[in-house]
């Protein structure tokens, strides 16, 4: 429903008889935002004659089903991952864990494969049940504990969008050295702003297209420094600290790529319920794979040029000198003007990563409570941006940080929400035909979620015991690399420690309670 409304209340006197229910969200009953004398319904219906999605956390009806091409879903992933954001990823593989060519490249493509893995699955959900991926929660958690699962949610949503806005001001900073840290990072935010406010196809529509001029552009990142023979084949490390490095690198990559599953169905729910869940699956595993292991390994490779001992690395001055900016900035120096435009054309492909952002923050923010759900998502939409401008400017000087730190906690609690939500869809649930999708806003239908809560916890208590962060290295974590760091193995032990505890204590909340 992206049309304007062909009838309001006082047009459609039929329907002046159905009761309103106030108390249940901002779309009226039927889920249409066609009559109405809220305050919503109006904003709604103003909405829908400026062509702006109105729809938020409402299960999509059928008859808005309409979104027939598998390629928007694997140009929403494609777009999204075909970034340099992506590429910065590659880049911590030596700045970072000190890790050499070949062995970084094996961990960059095994854990890639395993963090995709829940995207490409919960993509499957959107379809099906025309429910967006913190609503189907409600199903796993129950009604107030997802309340907590969108906070963790958000916090990721805004954190990602502040993290990629950094990334694409230090490309804008490495063209022009005038151009202020806040500056790029106003301009990243004020254009994601400018597509996500307008909604659902929109944002597809931009990313069906978007990215084909950064993959031009990579490609002539990846042809110039083959040219320049700059490449380095970093021996390989051995023993506990190239095992701890390793771990730690695979926590980091797996964080980037499972990092869109707590999104994973927002962006499938417009697909026809009778889609193949096989297709939709190869669908989005095709549209993460491909540039994340594209631009990952040309971030591990570039990175190699750094260890050049000449007295004059222009590699490793531009690195220091202006971060991921600067390290592409050396490559297409030889470029000139050129490769200066090139420059700005990878600095705005964060737009692209940024888009499912602040998309699904607003989404997310409906989750909340009932208020919450009666603010229009383009709303929220600006208020999500705001925030992102808000951590990304005093963040822009602490980028590596903040993102090794970013990336384990995305990957930390993504895990434990993975492992409670697959255990009950595969033992509990048993598959697609176990839910009741009508029930998602009726609290006293769904879980109780004390279960789901208390997995919660122990997932953590595995996470504490396994992650390996400069303020904290757990006593497992500690045994899996050379000391002080240690290796990060926190989301492995998370997703495990949730999921057999789930699995224990869901039968006894069901026996209790009976749902």
């Amino acid at each position: 429903m992206f049309g304007s409304i062909d009838q309001d209340l006082e047009k459609a006197p039929q329907l002046g008889n159905i009761p309103i229910d106030d108390s249940s969200d901002c779309a009226i009953p039927g889920e249409s935002f066609a009559y109405g004398s809220s305050l919503c319904a109006k904003i709604q219906r103003l909405a829908g004659k400026l062509n702006i999605e109105q729809r938020g956390i409402e299960r999509v009806p059928e008859n808005e089903q309409t979104d027939t091409s598998y390629f928007n879903i694997s140009s929403m992933w494609l777009a999204a991952n075909m970034v340099v954001s992506s590429f910065a990823i590659g880049v911590l593989g030596k700045s970072i864990f000190g890790l050499g060519f070949v062995d970084a490249i094996l961990v960059d493509l095994f854990f890639n494969l395993l963090g995709i893995m829940t995207v490409c699955f919960f993509s499957c959900f959107g379809p099906v049940f025309g429910l967006r991926q913190m609503v189907l929660s409600r199903f796993w958690f129950g009604w107030w504990a997802t309340k907590f699962i969108a906070v963790l949610n958000i916090l990721a949503c805004v954190g990602w969008s502040a993290a990629n806005a950094i990334v694409g001001a230090q490309l804008l900073h490495a063209v022009n050295s005038n151009v202020p840290g806040f500056a790029g990072i106003l301009i990243i935010a004020c254009c994601t702003l400018f597509i996500t406010f307008a909604g659902y196809k929109v944002v597809h529509m931009y990313e069906y297209w978007s990215w084909i001029p950064t993959f031009i552009v990579f490609m002539i990142v990846l042809g110039t420094f083959a040219h320049s023979g700059d490449f380095r084949n970093l021996p390989m490390g051995v023993g506990t600290s190239e095992l701890g490095g390793c771990l730690s690198f695979g926590s980091t990559v797996y964080g980037f790529a499972t990092g869109w599953t707590s999104y994973a169905a927002d962006y499938t729910v417009y697909q026809p319920a009778n889609r193949s869940r096989r297709k939709i699956f190869l669908s989005a595993w095709l549209g993460l794979i491909i540039p994340l292991l594209f631009t990952q390994m040309l971030g591990i490779a570039i990175m190699t040029a750094t260890s050049i001992d000449n007295g004059n690395n222009r590699y490793q001055i531009g690195y220091s000198t202006a971060g991921n900016g600067g390290l592409l900035g050396a490559v297409l120096a030889p470029l000139g003007g050129f490769g200066k435009f090139c420059l700005v054309i990878l600095a705005l492909s964060i737009i692209a990563n940024n888009c499912p952002n602040i998309y699904s923050v607003a989404l997310t923010l409906q989750v909340l409570s009932r208020y919450t759900q009666r603010v229009p998502r383009f709303i929220w939409v600006f208020l999500g941006s705001c925030a992102s401008v808000a951590i990304g400017i005093p963040g822009y000087s602490h980028f590596e940080t903040v993102l090794t730190n970013f990336m384990n906690f995305i990957a930390y609690w993504l895990a434990i929400y993975s492992g409670i939500s697959l255990t009950d869809h595969f033992a509990f649930k048993r598959g697609f035909s176990g839910y009741r999708p009508e029930l998602y806003d009726k609290p006293s239908k769904l879980p109780i979620g004390i279960a789901a809560a208390l997995a919660f916890g122990f997932g953590v208590a595995g996470m504490v015991t396994g992650m390996s962060q400069t303020w904290w290295v757990g006593p497992i974590a500690l045994n899996a690399g050379s000391a002080p760091s240690g290796g990060d193995v926190g989301f492995e032990l998370a997703f495990g420690f949730a999921a057999v505890s789930y699995l224990v204590l869901r039968p006894v909340e069901m026996r209790i309670f009976g749902r």
